[in-house]
């Protein structure tokens, strides 16, 4: 979706930010989050807001799209002021918060609120694509845990594969967990017993992959996240456990699409979802 694809036509409805962003603190639970950055309303527009874009991240070029469809407002995944970044609004922070304010364009944002939620969130959502029922807490000492364990019908982890990237339109990386060194091939990860079979699988969304100790002494077959680092492929080869790296952005896509349905459906507002195409 572009922003040319938008209905050129206002909304009759117009609502303030602030109330826009007490209804998805309400029905998030925001509050209730101990996060790495502000969750809610993080840039105020200062205008009504009739038109939404949403995104996974308030990049630039979502920025550029949100002006060019003439929207009031932006709600992402990705938002700003995260801990550890400096804080002066300069360079790219700076170009992108300045054309918000200078466009009037609200900017609000949901990170871990967002990856847990049980319905709408990025892990609800990505269970439901690849067809897998969440039963519990991958931590189940956790009140609103960001990492969920599902079961599935028995499947080969080539059928997992097969799914995922008819589901978010790219090929996971797979580490398999069934792997055993053989000083004559030493980087031939198909050197590997019978396969075994997927039927319990940890799943947490975005940048998770060093979950997955967590995931296996939980006994999940396989691990799903978005990234993957140099570690995680001696992990899953040594605990056993299948991964599958399904793309950060990739695995995220679908709690801000639910958002957005969802503040349509409430406020009668058009929300657009509006996919800046990222790799990673």
């Amino acid at each position: 979706m572009t922003a040319k694809d938008i209905l050129t036509e206002p909304s009759n409805t117009a609502i303030t930010a602030q109330a826009l962003t007490q209804f998805c603190d309400d029905y998030l639970s925001a509050s209730a989050f101990k996060d790495y950055a502000p969750n809610g309303l993080q840039v105020d527009g200062g205008q009504p807001i009739r038109r939404i874009v949403t995104g996974v991240t308030a990049c630039e070029a979502l920025i550029d799209a949100a002006i060019e469809a003439k929207a009031d407002a932006i709600m992402v995944h990705h938002g700003y002021f995260w801990k550890g970044e400096p804080e002066p609004i300069t360079g790219m922070k700076g170009r992108r918060i300045r054309k918000l304010m200078q466009h009037g364009i609200s900017m609000i944002g949901y990170h871990l609120p967002l990856d847990a939620h049980p319905t709408i969130g990025n892990n609800a959502k990505l269970a439901e694509m690849l067809g897998l029922t969440i039963t519990e807490a991958l931590y189940p000492h956790e009140s609103h845990p960001v990492g969920n364990i599902a079961i599935c019908t028995p499947q080969s982890a080539e059928t997992l594969i097969q799914t995922i990237t008819q589901a978010l339109g790219r090929v996971p990386l797979h580490i398999s967990g069934n792997y055993h060194y053989s000083a004559n091939d030493q980087s031939d990860q198909t050197n590997v017993t019978a396969p075994k079979m997927i039927e319990r699988v940890g799943l947490c969304t975005g940048g998770a992959q060093d979950m997955i100790e967590q995931a296996a002494a939980m006994g999940c077959d396989a691990y799903i996240s978005g990234e993957i680092s140099e570690r995680t492929t001696h992990s899953a080869r040594e605990l056993g456990i299948d991964y599958f790296a399904c793309g950060h952005h990739a695995t995220e896509r679908g709690g801000i699409q639910a958002l957005g349905k969802l503040v349509t459906e409430h406020f009668g507002l058009p929300v657009t979802f509006i996919d800046i195409d990222n790799p990673a």
